[in-house]
């Protein structure tokens, strides 16, 4: 069974930093690009970030372009988005999602994407 588990969110204060995870089972994950996606209250779920299957490729929104970092170890099957510079308006639920379709390059639009873990809530608030 395909699953994807995220971890890491939390509280974090205007200007801080979190590393979320995405922890892959019951598949190798270097056979699938990945996104990053979030959804605010109230809004619809917009594309964070992507690295491609080897990870030589990746995509940032320009909302988080120079603050976040995408990353992968296939070996421990786990993909990471680095947050720092954190703002109010990235308060969100991030989710990680997995596609088999996209061989050597990555996209953010969510259609790609075929399995999709639970999330985790970030909030960024004094």
């Amino acid at each position: 069974q395909l699953q994807l588990v995220e971890s890491g969110g939390g509280l974090v204060q205007p200007g801080g930093s979190l590393r979320l995870s995405c922890a892959a089972s019951g598949f190798t994950l270097n056979n699938y690009a990945i996104g990053w996606f979030r959804q605010a209250p109230g809004k619809e779920r917009e594309g964070v970030s992507c690295i491609s299957r080897s990870g030589g490729s990746t995509n940032y929104a320009d909302s988080v372009k120079g603050r976040f970092t995408i990353s992968r170890d296939n070996a421990k099957n786990t993909v990471y988005l680095q947050m720092n510079s954190l703002k109010p308006e990235d308060t969100a639920v991030y989710s990680c999602a997995a596609t088999p379709n996209l061989i050597g390059i990555c996209v953010l639009p969510q259609k790609q994407y075929t399995n999709w873990g639970q999330g985790t809530p970030v909030t960024v608030s004094s």
